[in-house]
Parts: C-alpha cells; structure tokens; sequence
C-alpha cells in the first residue's frame, strides 16, 4: 500500500515519529510504501531538521521549502507544489496531520486530485472560526475519508457535524509520543534540561497569532510573565521565531525573565516535566502538560483541548 504523509510543522512531525515506528513495526506483514513530503512550513533547523533527526524519522522524500508568508501565500505556494508530487506518487492515501497550513492544502490538493485522504487529530473544534487552525482543521476533516479521533470529545464534535461514520476513536499519538519519548530523554544528557532545578521554574511557550499579532495583547503577557519571574518563580521561555520578530518590533527587552532559543523535542519534553507550573497557547504542549501531571495554565480564551482543561 502506497501511502504519503503530508508534514511541515513541528507538532507534525512528533505524531509523523509516531506513524514511523508503528509502520515499521508492521512492515513485516504489510508492504508499505510511506512516502513523506515535507512543505518546508517550518524550515528553521530548531523547528524542522531536529526533530527529524532526534526522533528517528526517515529523511523527508520530498522537501517542497515553502517557507513563511501570509495564509494565502503560504497556502497557495504549497498547493502548486504539492500537486506534480501527488500526482507521480499516486498514493492509496495521503495522510494528515493535525491543523497548519500543509494540513489545508494536502487535504485539498489529495481531495481535488481524487486520493483517499485520512486526517489523524480529527473532531478537534475551538468553535472559533476567527482561528485559521479552526478552518483549517474543519475543511481537512469534511474531505476526508477517514477521520482518526483523539478524543470521545472529537467523536461527538463529528457527530453534530454529520461525519460520525467517518469517525474512528483511535486515541492520541501525541501521547503514544510522549510515552515513547519521555523515557529515551530521561536517559539522555541534556544540559539546558539539567540546569534547571525540578520545581523550581515555570516554563513558558507564546507563538499563536491571536497573541503575537496584537500589541497590547502580547505585552499583558510578557508583563505577566515578568511579574511572575519576579514574584514567583524563575520563568524560562524557549522563543518562537515568530514571537521573536514581534519582540524585536516592540522592543521589548527580557527583564526577568530567561529566554532562550527553540528546543528540540526531547529536552522540551525534560523541561516540561520538570517545570513547576507551564504557560503556553499551544496545544500540543498543553496536552504534554496534562500527560505529565504539571499545571498548565492556558493563555488562550478558548482550546479545541477542552479535555485539558
């Protein structure tokens, strides 16, 4: 069987680690043929290459270097280059991962294309559709043939939708990945992770445009996470590039609290376990928050993981 997935952000490519392996395991009585195709969506080393390398992943088949741009843009640059790759792969089904921009245009390149398209990390609603990821994820689950849910919560969002014979509760990989990966980090040296005193620090992640693309917005938080560094607890913040940008635009200086460069996934995993408390918009880290027991507090008006909550 031929199948393609579809990645180009960081969370993708932790639930990507997690099809691999189970792929693999199984190669022995299936004849698989997984090709990946990489949108480039994430091209900093710190966000991309890493991951691939860190977490056992086969180099991408296909690179297509997309890079940043608005929606549209990004979005449109993918859809012409996915295109001549689906059409000389001829997949079985392409796969889909999560809510990003490569999300949206392999669901409609696959769909338009006439490919059978699976969407692992489907049901997944917000119920805000100013929330690109919100669109996003909505168009990818209406045009796929199966829908892999996380969560009974996603089955019954499908449900309302008219999709529930699409649906398959399969569970989540996100934690298949940190049960995997807690363990191969735990015994590995990682020095930034073993500077930090268990309990001892709150960590924090800001990187969604609902934050980041509003001035006053995003200075409550660095003033909040400031007061916290000062009143609290040490506060570490592993920087986003998109973040940074608006930082340097602001001209926002560190004050108290430490920041540092994006993290691979196996120290951020160190990190978060070992945090006293976690501050984050994203929710994959809001999910590993809960898989390891520490607080989380969410800076965002809603999450798609009320379960988390």
């Amino acid at each position: 069987m031929r199948i393609c997935s579809i990645v180009g952000a960081r969370p993708q490519f932790v639930k990507l680690a997690v099809i691999c392996h189970a792929l693999a395991e199984d190669s022995g009585h299936a004849p698989w043929r997984h090709t990946i195709i990489h949108t480039g969506q994430h091209y900093d080393s710190g966000l991309s290459s890493i991951f691939f390398e860190e977490l056992g992943i086969p180099r991408p088949n296909y690179d297509l270097e997309v890079g940043s741009g608005s929606h549209g843009a990004q979005t449109g640059e993918m859809l012409k280059r996915l295109e001549p790759v689906l059409d000389a792969e001829t997949p079985d089904w392409v796969l889909l991962y999560g809510d990003t921009n490569s999300t949206l245009a392999g669901a409609l390149v696959a769909a338009k294309a006439g490919f059978s398209i699976a969407h692992i990390e489907a049901g997944l609603r917000s119920h805000r559709r100013a929330m690109p990821e919100e669109i996003n994820r909505i168009v990818a689950d209406h045009l796929s043939e199966l829908l892999f849910c996380p969560t009974a919560l996603a089955v019954e969002n499908l449900r309302k939708e008219g999709l529930d014979q699409r649906a398959v509760m399969t569970g989540d990989v996100m934690y298949d990945a940190c049960l995997e990966f807690r363990d191969i980090a735990a015994k590995r040296s990682h020095p930034l992770a073993d500077s930090w005193n268990p309990g001892a620090f709150a960590l924090a992640t800001v990187h969604r445009a609902e934050n980041t693309d509003h001035p006053d917005r995003l200075r409550e938080i660095l003033n909040a996470l400031d007061f916290i560094a000062r009143t609290v607890c040490p506060v570490l913040w592993p920087l986003h590039p998109r973040t940074g940008k608006r930082l340097s635009e602001m001209r926002w200086s560190a004050r108290s609290v430490t920041i540092i460069p994006p993290v691979s996934y196996l120290e951020m995993l160190l990190l978060e376990a070992r945090a006293r408390f976690i501050l984050t918009d994203s929710g994959g880290v809001q999910k590993e928050a809960y898989f390891l027991e520490v607080p989380c507090i969410t800076l965002r008006d809603e999450t798609e993981w009320q379960e988390t909550l």
